[in-house]
């Protein structure tokens, strides 16, 4: 029988895993990327073409063990928080170990997708697709499509009153690169996210002074010492009431955020947090001043909601996220607008008649996204398959309405909190689809200290391949051995029997309570 042909849009952290998920199903994919390489939004590169890409500085909030795929454990001599140039040799030695750069077209921009003629009874889409080597364009037909690109695609430029006048410079992060061009400025950053806490630390070393801007306050993680954060036991069983007091004393703990200005009104479980180390610091000793919300910005300087003036200002940088969309995908297929899109746990379309489009990594979540794009790749793989079926139309539309409405409860009202999912919740939803969540009793019974450590330990991608469709030789040793990829952090047997203890109370006092 013929292979399907997959056609999978970006080659960057969610395409290469589309690739490998799309072979390990036994699929044939092609992959179409704008660019010259692989790694995504993670390649840093002075010429980006419109694409989005981190700054020259940037370092990954999420530790590599978190950060990696299933089956392929970052090297143990790689830092523990990787600095992009590591996740790009990480993502080549994937791609290397896999075989995946074969099926990789570079320089290929894919102009439109849209259902083929014959889609009704074939399932199968059209792809009009452009090289942008020597301008020739042509049609393809595929089996499928996953929709890889990402979604740091436009970005988000506020309306203040007074901007079009501003007589300095403004830029979004989306164009930021390094500190060049800084140096004794007074630069106002809008948004305290990790790409506007990440600027305002490196642009204070140059700056003469630099004023962060944040409307709403944030929860300041760090990157060492939140592991906790990262625990199956912790988000199981714990209420969100007690998950905020547990955040919020810690954090408190290390950082005063109201003392500095930066506590938000809401609670710490209700907006995506901010990772970073030295911003703390650097509020302390003042060469990074918090301000509110802006009201006007004048030719020279910036007005506050506060009534406060900052005048003699050089810069003006917008971290103020992004709008996506998927420009590439006929509108009847997927439609975004203000950041909302109807699709099934944030990846299949509920009305079409053939589920042969999916789109990847389009969530926000507390923690890397590496091992959700990976999940959702090894899931849509098995769908076009047609070994795992999706639920009913109405079905699928009960889980979309319901999740916005759940979003809306719990979170600031935000254009960045429509896509937001719990870390480890939505990878078992995931999971759970296509057989690959850990069965947590059947695992007790079998290897009970593996059960307790993957319950009670921090959570790595590799217990999705404990059991089920893919499951890998190696899941049992990886977990095992990820300390030692990680030599400077203590080993489970000295720190692990804490955390537990205070896990467990925390779990009996969640217990009581309900009980009450």
């Amino acid at each position: 029988m013929e292979k399907k042909r997959v056609a999978v849009i970006g080659a960057g952290a969610s395409g290469l895993v589309a690739i490998k998920s799309c072979l390990d199903e036994e699929l044939e994919p092609v992959c179409f990327e704008k660019s010259t390489g692989i790694g995504g939004l993670w390649w840093y590169r002075e010429n980006r073409d419109g694409q989005g890409c981190v700054f020259k500085s940037t370092v990954s909030p999420w530790h590599k063990e978190h950060m990696a795929y299933s089956d392929f454990p970052a090297p143990k001599d790689f830092p523990i928080f990787m600095h992009h140039t590591y996740l790009k040799k990480y993502f080549h030695l994937y791609a290397e170990h896999f075989g995946l750069e074969k099926y990789i077209k570079y320089q290929t921009y894919i102009k439109h997708v849209t259902p083929a003629d014959d889609y009704d009874t074939s399932g199968q889409w059209r792809l009009e697709l452009k090289s942008i080597e020597d301008d020739r364009e042509w049609q393809e037909i595929f089996d499928a499509v996953l929709v890889c690109s990402g979604h740091h695609v436009e970005p988000n430029i506020p309306d203040f009153p007074g901007l079009k006048d501003f007589k300095g410079t403004v830029v979004h992060t989306h164009d930021y690169k390094t500190t060049e061009g800084y140096d004794d400025s007074r630069t106002i950053i809008v948004g305290v996210g990790n790409s506007g806490g990440d600027a305002a630390v490196e642009l204070s070393h140059v700056c003469s002074q630099v004023f962060l801007v944040s409307r709403t306050g944030t929860w300041v993680l760090n990157r060492v010492g939140d592991i906790i954060f990262q625990r199956r036991a912790f988000f199981s069983a714990v209420p969100l009431s007690l998950q905020n007091l547990a955040f919020e004393t810690i954090l408190s703990t290390r950082f005063t955020h109201a003392r500095h200005g930066i506590k938000p009104a809401h609670r710490s479980t209700q907006a995506h947090p901010t990772v970073n180390d030295a911003l703390p610091n650097r509020i302390r000793n003042g060469t990074v001043k918090i301000k509110c919300n802006i009201k006007q910005i004048l030719p020279t300087g910036v007005e506050f909601e506060d009534g406060t003036v900052e005048e003699n200002i050089d810069n003006i940088i917008l971290a103020t996220g992004y709008n996506f969309g998927f420009p590439m995908v006929d509108s009847s297929v997927i439609k975004a607008e203000k950041n909302q899109v109807s699709l099934y746990k944030y990846m299949f379309p509920p009305d079409l008649k053939h589920p042969t489009i999916a789109v990847i990594g389009l969530v926000q979540p507390w923690g890397a996204i590496n091992p959700i794009s990976e999940l959702q790749c090894r899931w849509a793989t098995r769908v076009f398959k047609g070994v795992t079926k999706l639920p009913s139309r109405d079905t699928m539309w009960e889980n979309i309405l319901q999740k916005r409405n759940d979003m809306t409860k719990r979170y600031v009202a935000s254009q960045r909190h429509t896509i937001q999912v719990d870390w480890i919740s939505f990878m078992d939803e995931v999971a759970s689809e296509f057989g690959a969540k850990p069965d947590f009793w059947n695992l007790f019974f079998k290897d009970p200290v593996l059960a307790l450590r993957c319950f009670f330990g921090p959570c790595y991608a590799y217990q999705y391949r404990l059991m089920g469709p893919g499951k890998w030789a190696g899941a049992k040793e990886a977990i095992y051995t990820a300390w030692k990829r990680a030599e400077d952090e203590d080993e489970p047997s000295k720190l692990a029997a804490i955390l537990k203890l205070l896990i467990v109370v925390a779990i009996f006092v969640a217990v009581i309570i309900r009980l009450i």
